[in-house]
């Protein structure tokens, strides 16, 4: 699956994932005007503004960048009706040919862990049918309960070659109450790095390996530390723009060749026009200001690389 991806992110140019992270406040007016015409204030209305609000940032981006993160805990407040658009985005984006990232952060142990797995980039066998649920590409894993939480997804990449990406140094500014406490002289994400290392070792998909690492983009000195440590692990960095990390504080998450990580943005891209300079689209036209602003991305950080 990382191949796949890696292939995706050399022919677009655009080491770029996209989060489609949609909350009701970021969808212009009109669509959850017609949304709620047709539905009415309901969840079912609030979901249909959702999909609406998806497909036409889909449709202005999809052959800019070669992945999106749809968080699925946007979907998931909106209850039954939420999760039914969640699946029709990842649905779509497949279709456009999107690799899709499912930040859903599980973590659990045993049968749990496995059925979680199974859920998001698995298969589940009913009957005499073998099916899938959410059939994502890769998905976000939290490894809190150590092996036993993460082994289940890592025999799910090897069966059905998907990916994960586990959390190791992530982005918010409490990360460090943990992520940054002292084990026998080291830091605790550097011991999850060497997990991560483990754990991937079982699954290669060329030079990377299907076990993929979450490190944030606003510590750039633990990244640093962290590409050493992980040279063929790929990275899934969050944290630039809206939390501020710049396209400087990007390049150690990457290797010398221009690979290694895909940054992701979410408010920055699918809010923009809100925000200068993309104000200048309108509410009408939010779909070409979030296609100009991946494009300003993309330029942004391959001026860095």
């Amino acid at each position: 699956m990382i191949n796949r991806l890696v292939k995706k992110i050399q022919e677009t140019k655009a080491p770029v994932c996209v989060g489609l992270d949609p909350m009701l406040s970021y969808i212009p007016e009109h669509v959850v005007k017609k949304a709620f015409d047709e539905y009415g204030e309901t969840l079912e209305g609030a979901a249909e503004a959702i999909w609406q609000f998806n497909k036409e940032i889909v449709d202005h981006t999809w052959d800019l960048i070669p992945a999106v993160k749809p968080q699925i805990a946007m979907y998931e407040q909106f209850g039954i009706e939420g999760l039914k658009v969640y699946q029709r985005t990842v649905d779509y984006c497949q279709e456009k040919g999107l690799i899709v990232i499912g930040d859903a952060k599980r973590g659990d142990i045993g049968s749990t862990s496995a059925a979680y797995a199974t859920a998001h980039i698995g298969t589940v066998q009913v009957g005499s049918k073998t099916l899938s649920g959410f059939h994502t590409d890769m998905v976000t894993v939290n490894p809190y309960l150590g092996t036993d939480g993460v082994k289940p997804f890592v025999d799910v990449c090897k069966k059905e070659d998907k990916g994960i990406f586990v959390l190791v140094k992530t982005s918010n500014p409490s990360s460090g109450e943990f992520q940054d406490q002292l084990i026998d002289g080291r830091p605790l994400y550097e011991l999850v790095a060497d997990k991560v290392l483990e754990w991937g070792s079982e699954t290669m998909d060329g030079e990377y390996s299907n076990v993929g690492a979450v490190v944030g983009a606003t510590y750039p000195e633990m990244s640093r530390i962290l590409r050493k440590l992980m040279p063929h692990t790929y990275f899934l960095v969050p944290g630039y723009g809206a939390q501020g990390a710049t396209a400087e504080d990007l390049r150690p998450c990457f290797n010398e060749d221009g690979l290694g990580a895909i940054v992701n943005s979410s408010r920055g891209i699918i809010a923009a026009y809100k925000k200068a300079p993309y104000d200048k689209f309108g509410p009408e036209h939010f779909g070409e200001a979030s296609r100009q602003a991946v494009l300003d991305m993309v330029a942004d950080i391959n001026r860095v690389l």
